[in-house]
């Protein structure tokens, strides 16, 4: 774990400045700007962090593990969350509590940053109510990602906490061993951000974002192999679904509450 690590540090730095020049962030700020992406949205944690999330079903959220634990490792409640989708500058397309939360059992609060908490940094979100497919229509997986392959990433922040911005190019600089590395320009609250590749059609989901630089320099993240991990965790939330602990929250535009501080795990 650690020569792959080692490995993608040293296959990532050479190439990513001049690449980085051309591929920088854009706010969406309009609902043109926001169209197709709106079933991105922020999690707020019980007003003591945010992360991003994306629909992968009408009642599903995926996003990093690690953003549903506190900073002393205990699991953040369902009923303390809320799904804002496509929140911007207060104003979202809908917005829904938590009934239910699976985060992969591979993932280990606490721990410290490695190639396998990386690996299993997942977790599924089962909404109180869901949102329509005709308000945001989810996304589906890609298969697993390759070095040298061109995705997107559409994430919340630290200082742009308030609305979504788009990379619209950025790569894989290496993959193997259910992990990815990508020069993507991630920070605190881009944790579970939706790595996206569109070799399809619409954008797929080919990774979660997990960690990165945010010291300066050229940018690095990583995120894992998704298609498996989800399947883990679809069918742990069926072995634990019980009776909802959750009420929904459907508010109407223009309702949405304030930004908040940001969770990330620096490399």
């Amino acid at each position: 774990m650690r020569r792959f690590i080692a490995l993608v540090l040293a296959c990532a730095l050479v190439p990513l400045v001049a690449y980085a020049e051309q591929t920088a962030l854009k706010r969406l700020d309009t609902g043109d700007d926001g169209r197709g992406w709106e079933a991105v949205g922020r999690l707020d944690l019980g007003g003591k962090g945010f992360c991003t999330g994306a629909l992968i079903a009408p009642d599903l959220v995926l996003t990093a593990a690690h953003c549903v634990y506190d900073r002393a490792n205990r699991p953040v409640a369902p009923e303390a969350i809320t799904f804002s989708a496509g929140l911007r500058d207060g104003a979202f397309i809908s917005q829904s509590g938590v009934a239910q939360v699976a985060a992969h059992p591979g993932y280990v609060p606490g721990y410290a940053l490695s190639a396998e908490m990386i690996r299993h940094d997942t977790a599924l979100l089962k909404l109180a109510a869901p949102i329509p497919s005709a308000v945001a229509a989810p996304f589906v997986l890609a298969v697993e990602g390759r070095a040298g392959q061109e995705v997107s990433v559409v994430s919340y922040g630290r200082g742009r906490e308030a609305a979504l911005s788009w990379q619209r190019a950025c790569g894989v600089t290496a993959a193997g061993q259910g992990l990815l590395a990508l020069d993507c320009d991630v920070t605190f609250g881009s944790s579970g951000a939706p790595v996206f590749t569109g070799e399809h059609g619409r954008a797929r989901i080919v990774s979660v974002i997990s960690s990165g630089n945010t010291s300066g320099g050229p940018p690095i993240a990583y995120g894992m192999a998704l298609p498996d991990l989800v399947e883990d965790l679809k069918a742990q939330l069926r072995r634990e679904a019980g009776p909802a602990t959750a009420t929904a929250r459907r508010v109407k535009v223009g309702q949405g509450g304030g930004a908040s501080g940001a969770k990330f795990a620096k490399p």
